[in-house]
């Protein structure tokens, strides 16, 4: 069921602390980590503890919860000493879009220069 942890989903193990993480930040209803792989010297996955599979089945369901990822996103930025030279969140939507774990999530990326438009 939407919103429920799903027992094969990688962040949903992380969100449970079964699978660690480097954790920054965590909320009531999110959880901040450094990413594996790095695109950026900054570059932290913000995701909601509740499983749906992207972004737009989040928002719908659960606007508030949408609204603390992008809220903890900034609170990232900030707790990174990036957010006075810019930085960008992405939300990635669908394999043809970059994603790659189907629990939604914001990645925070800063640190360097961020060409538009993004390869």
């Amino acid at each position: 069921m939407a919103g429920e942890p799903q027992t094969d989903c990688l962040f949903c193990k992380i969100a449970s602390g079964d699978i660690p993480a480097t954790i920054v930040r965590e909320s009531d209803t999110t959880v901040a980590f450094r990413d594996i792989n790095p695109q950026a010297p900054t570059h932290v996955l913000v995701i909601p503890k509740v499983h749906y599979p992207d972004a737009a089945s989040l928002a719908a369901a659960e606007p508030q919860i949408a609204a603390d990822v992008l809220r903890e996103a900034g609170a990232v930025a900030t707790d990174e000493k990036v957010d006075g030279t810019g930085y960008r969140i992405i939300l990635n939507t669908g394999s043809g879009a970059g994603q790659t774990v189907f629990h939604a999530h914001a990645h925070v990326l800063g640190g360097r220069g961020l060409q538009w438009p993004p390869g």
